[in-house]
C-alpha cells in the first residue's frame, strides 16, 4: 500500500516531546478562543429579544466571526510565518475580550462589529490558522493525528462552555456573560501565546498523493484547479456543518425543550466530536487526507438527514452525538490533504485559502439557516438546504478521490 502521509520512513523525523507540547498549548488557546461564538449561539433568543431583531441578527453576528475568522487567517497565516504565531496569537486574545465587551453595546451594528472585526478577524483569525501552519511545521509522521488533537480544541470548548453560558445567561444576563467571557478569555490565551516557539527547521518532502512536481500537475490538474475544488467543496460540507452548531439550542427550544437541555446536547455534541476526531486523525495518517474528508461527510450528510426528521429529546441527543462523530474529521484532514498534495513552502497561503472557504461555508450556514427559519418559521427547510450542500461536497470529494487513485496506481502499472 502505498504512503499516503507525505514522509518518507527512510527520512529522520522532526518529531520530539516538544512537539506535542506546542501542540497541547495549541489545543488549550482554542478550547478558549472558540467560547466567544458560542456565547451568541447560547443567547440566541435573549439577544434577539432584547435587541428587538429577527433571530436572523444574533446569527449574523455568530457568522460574521466565523467569516472574520476565515479572512482574517488568509492574512495573519502569512504575518506569523514572519512574526511568529506567538505575537498573531497574543494579539487575537486581546481582540476576542475587546471584542465581546463591544457586542454589548445594545445595538445589531454593535453585536455584529464586536463579533465580525474583533473576535473573528483580528481575533480568532490570528489564532485559528496561524495555529494550523505552525503545528504542521512540527510534525512528519503524526501530522494527521496532531492536525486532528488541535482542532479539537474547538470541541473542548463546546463541551465546556455551552453549559456555563446556559447558567451565566440565566443568572447575570447575556451581557454580563459575554463580558465576563471576553475578560477571561484575555487574561488565559495571552500568556499561553507567548509559551510558543519557532518550528524546527525540515527539509521539507516533496509531497505525494499524486502531486506530479516536475510537470506542475498536482493529481493530473493543474494545483490550482485542485486547490480550488479542494475549497468549493469545503465550503459545501461546512455550511451545513454550522446549522446545529448555531441553532440547535434554538431548535430545542421550538420543540418544548428546555433550553438546559438543549446546550446539553450542544455540549454532547462537540464532545463527540472531541473524542471521535482523534480517532478520525488516527485513520487519516493512513489513508489520506482526501479519503478521510469524503468518509466523514457522510457520515455528517446521514447525521443531518436524521437530525431533520426527529422531534424527540432522546432521539435528538442520539443524533448529536453521530453529528459530533461526523463532522469531527473533515476539517484537520483538509489541511492534511493540501499538505499531502503541495510543498510545505506553499503551505502559508494554501491552507488559509482552504479554512478561509471553509469559514466562510461556516459563516453562511449559521446565518441562512437563521434567514430561512425566520421566512418558513420553523428548521425543516434549512436542514434540507444544507443536505443539499453535503451532497454536492461529495460528489466533489469523491471526484478527487478517484483521481489520486487513478494517480497512484498509474505508476504500478507502468
Amino acid at each position: 500500500m502505498p504512503d499516503v502521509s507525505g514522509t518518507s520512513l527512510a527520512q529522520p523525523s522532526i518529531e520530539t516531546r516538544a512537539s506535542w507540547v506546542v501542540a497541547f498549548l495549541a489545543v488549550a488557546i482554542m478550547s478558549v478562543s472558540y467560547g466567544a461564538p458560542l456565547v451568541a449561539v447560547v443567547a440566541l433568543k435573549p439577544i434577539a429579544a432584547d435587541l428587538g431583531s429577527a433571530r436572523s441578527v444574533p446569527s449574523l453576528a455568530y457568522s460574521l466571526a466565523w467569516l472574520g475568522t476565515a479572512v482574517g487567517g488568509l492574512i495573519m497565516g502569512r504575518v506569523a510565518e514572519r512574526i511568529g504565531v506567538r505575537w498573531t496569537a497574543g494579539f487575537g486574545a486581546l481582540m476576542i475580550g475587546l471584542g465581546l465587551v463591544v457586542a454589548t453595546g445594545g445595538s445589531p451594528w454593535r453585536l455584529c462589529l464586536g463579533y465580525g472585526l474583533l473576535v473573528g478577524l483580528l481575533g480568532n483569525g490570528g489564532i485559528n490558522a496561524p495555529l494550523y501552519i505552525y503545528v504542521s511545521h512540527w510534525f512528519d509522521r503524526r501530522r494527521g493525528t496532531a492536525l486532528a488533537l488541535i482542532s479539537s480544541g474547538q470541541y473542548v470548548a463546546g463541551a465546556i462552555w455551552p453549559s456555563i453560558f446556559e447558567l451565566g445567561v440565566a443568572e447575570l444576563g447575556w451581557r454580563r456573560t459575554m463580558v465576563a467571557f471576553g475578560l477571561f478569555a484575555a487574561a488565559v490565551v495571552l500568556p499561553l501565546a507567548l509559551l510558543l516557539r519557532r518550528p524546527p527547521a525540515s527539509s521539507a518532502p516533496a509531497p505525494t498523493g499524486g502531486a506530479e512536481r516536475s510537470s506542475g500537475a498536482v493529481l493530473g490538474w493543474p494545483p490550482g484547479l485542485v486547490l480550488g475544488l479542494l475549497a468549493v467543496a469545503s465550503f459545501c460540507c461546512c455550511l451545513p456543518m454550522a446549522m446545529p452548531q448555531g441553532h440547535l439550542v434554538a431548535l430545542c427550544s421550538d420543540l418544548g425543550i428546555p433550553a438546559a437541555q438543549g446546550a446539553a446536547m450542544l455540549s454532547l455534541l462537540l464532545a463527540t466530536a472531541f473524542v471521535s476526531r482523534q480517532l478520525w486523525g488516527w485513520i487519516s495518517d493512513r489513508i489520506g487526507g482526501l479519503r478521510t474528508v469524503l468518509a466523514a461527510s457522510f457520515c455528517q450528510a446521514s447525521a443531518l438527514t436524521a437530525l431533520a426528521f426527529t422531534q424527540d429529546e432522546t432521539g435528538l441527543f442520539i443524533v448529536s452525538a453521530i453529528f459530533g462523530f461526523g463532522f469531527s474529521g473533515i476539517i484537520p484532514a483538509y489541511v492534511l490533504a493540501i499538505r499531502d498534495l503541495f510543498p510545505a513552502a506553499e503551505a502559508a497561503w494554501r491552507i488559509p485559502i482552504l479554512l478561509l472557504c471553509s469559514g466562510s461555508g461556516m459563516a453562511a450556514g449559521g446565518w441562512l439557516a437563521g434567514i430561512i427559519y425566520d421566512h418558513f418559521g420553523y428548521y425543516a427547510p434549512a436542514l434540507a438546504t444544507g443536505i443539499g450542500f453535503n451532497l454536492l461536497n461529495l460528489a466533489l470529494i469523491g471526484t478527487l478521490v478517484a483521481r489520486q487513485r487513478r494517480a497512484t496506481l498509474r505508476p504500478a502499472l507502468a
